[in-house]
């Protein structure tokens, strides 16, 4: 696991960069993943929405469908997400892991640093 000095996160994150709606209430903003981890997500937002830390969210993706999640942190256009533990999220994120997320060949060239998937080739 790579974690950062100090950081108590459990669960490994890995880059990535994809598209989703977020859903809060009535709200709806669309906003991109940064991270993911079998237990959360770090997302950034496109535009403001007015959840506040604690508040139950649903994402919609074209890689993981529907899943819910309860936001940790919001600040500076950036959310962290815990992901619910629900068989269909547990289901979602690791089909998401199996099919998706491809990691970089270390050998080459143009290779990232450690940990950076690719998604749907790209970075």
């Amino acid at each position: 696991m790579v974690t950062k000095s100090g950081d108590n996160r459990r669960a490994e994150r890995l880059r990535c960069h994809f598209a989703a709606f977020l859903y809060s209430g009535d709200d709806v903003v669309e906003v991109r993943f940064i991270d993911i981890s079998r237990t959360g997500i770090c997302i950034s937002l496109k535009d403001w929405i007015g959840a506040k830390p604690g508040s139950t969210v649903r994402l919609r993706t074209n890689e993981l469908g529907f899943i819910e999640g309860t936001i940790r942190w919001y600040r500076a256009g950036k959310m962290g997400i815990k992901l619910t533990e629900t068989t269909n999220t547990t289901a979602q994120i690791n089909s998401y892991f199996k099919h998706y997320h491809k990691q970089i060949a270390a050998n080459s060239p143009s290779a990232p640093p450690p940990h950076t998937l690719m998604v749907n080739g790209r970075r």
